[in-house]
């Protein structure tokens, strides 16, 4: 059962929203006005790194890289570094900026360098925002600046602080960073959980006039790991305060079970973090007709050969579908491909050029429906934990790859 009334001192504020998931089940265990549409202000920030993070992955930005911070950029008002026009920030210094300074001129110039254009780059969240299932929000500018038409909900927020975690498990460790020291200031992170909650590592905090003091808090700790969200504050203290409530509330009701992957990457989430019933719903669930056939192999060992890289009707593929019920344990899905011969190609070429992170899978071919249309999906099994199907998708975006890992 959800609970749903908040403390008397917060529902009486009429911009409170809250929710509490349970980021090892996907279950909802609190929530409060958690569709009410809210303005996001500097959680904003989180699907800026979240864009950064994957622009690193797909070797678009290095941690050197130098960031150039435009006129437009250094008109941003605080909070800001106030670097001049025309002077730059690496990228990791720019993260860690976001981060801990939650600085707005550094927000607009990574908007600039990765998009063209902030607003470009707005456009470009927003449509990952929808990818990651968040049918709530809608970006303008990469800062959470004032916007009437940027919006959001403690929901969307809650599935893009699982999708940080999941998406990108080493670089969310940025995300505990208490201080960052840039041209020879000392800024502290702004999320003063840190270091006083035990298991708090993350997320982000955000303040403007018009939303109120918003949170956004990851806790990780004895195999339970939720995410919180409380927006509407009317004080910095008063939100982390219902935080720290909602945290000592239902942390020691969340599972100790992983039950996998909750955000696919490259599609609609796997599951729905809404309403009093909500639980993770694993991949491939629903009962549609499937089948499952091995790769083709020599002498029991799969082939391993050159094909020209086809290209996947959708990378990796976002919709609930039927299982392949001989495989148990971890898998990693590459693609969805259109023909069983594009799928067999697509897997040889993969082993091919990352032999050393699929060289001992099992790569096979799984066969599923979708609005009568037949495709077939990409998939080696094999993996013993989480942290290796997760590891290995890691290591496969190096190589240009989409991948998705779940559990059986």
């Amino acid at each position: 059962m959800v609970l749903v009334a908040p403390v008397q001192q917060a529902q009486a504020n009429p911009k409170y929203a809250g929710i509490v998931i349970d980021a090892n089940t996907g279950k909802t265990l609190y929530e409060y006005r958690a569709d009410n549409t809210r303005y996001p202000a500097s959680l904003t920030k989180m699907m800026t790194v979240y864009m950064m993070f994957e622009a690193m992955e797909q070797g678009k930005l290095r941690p050197n890289t130098p960031i150039r911070v435009s006129s437009h950029a250094a008109s941003m008002v605080p909070s800001k570094l106030g670097i001049r026009v025309g002077g730059t920030i690496t990228a990791e210094a720019a993260i860690k900026a976001l981060i801990t300074k939650s600085a707005n001129d550094v927000a607009a110039a990574v908007a600039e360098h990765l998009g063209g254009t902030e607003s470009n780059f707005a456009q470009m969240m927003t449509r990952r925002a929808r990818q990651l299932g968040m049918s709530s929000t809608t970006f303008r500018n990469a800062s959470g600046l004032p916007n009437s038409g940027q919006v959001t909900t403690a929901r969307d927020m809650a599935r893009l602080g699982i999708a940080l975690q999941e998406h990108f498990p080493r670089q969310f460790e940025l995300f505990t960073t208490r201080s960052f020291t840039y041209a020879g200031v000392t800024h502290r992170n702004h999320n003063r959980l840190l270091g006083r909650i035990k298991g708090v590592d993350g997320i982000k905090t955000g303040y403007i006039r018009a939303s109120g003091f918003n949170l956004v808090t990851s806790v990780n700790t004895g195999g339970r790991s939720i995410v919180a969200v409380v927006m509407g504050g009317r004080t910095g203290a008063s939100r982390n305060a219902q935080m720290e409530k909602l945290i000592g509330e239902y942390l020691h009701k969340a599972s100790r079970r992983d039950r996998g992957p909750l955000v696919a990457r490259n599609g609609r989430a796997s599951f729905a973090i809404k309403g009093a019933s909500i639980a993770s719903i694993p991949l491939d669930r629903l009962p549609v007709p499937s089948v499952t056939r091995p790769v083709g192999s020599s002498g029991g060992a799969p082939v391993v050969a050159y094909a020209p890289e086809p290209k996947p009707a959708a990378p990796v593929d976002p919709i609930t579908t039927a299982s392949a019920p001989d495989r148990s344990g971890w898998v990693i899905q590459i693609a969805a491909l259109e023909t069983e011969g594009q799928a067999v190609a697509f897997l040889r070429n993969a082993q091919n050029r990352a032999a050393g992170v699929l060289g001992n899978r099992e790569p096979y071919v799984e066969q599923f429906v979708k609005g009568g249309v037949t495709y077939h999906r990409a998939r080696f099994a094999g993996f013993a934990s989480k942290s290796q199907a997760w590891g290995a998708c890691s290591a496969l975006e190096s190589y240009n790859y989409s991948c998705l890992a779940y559990q059986n």
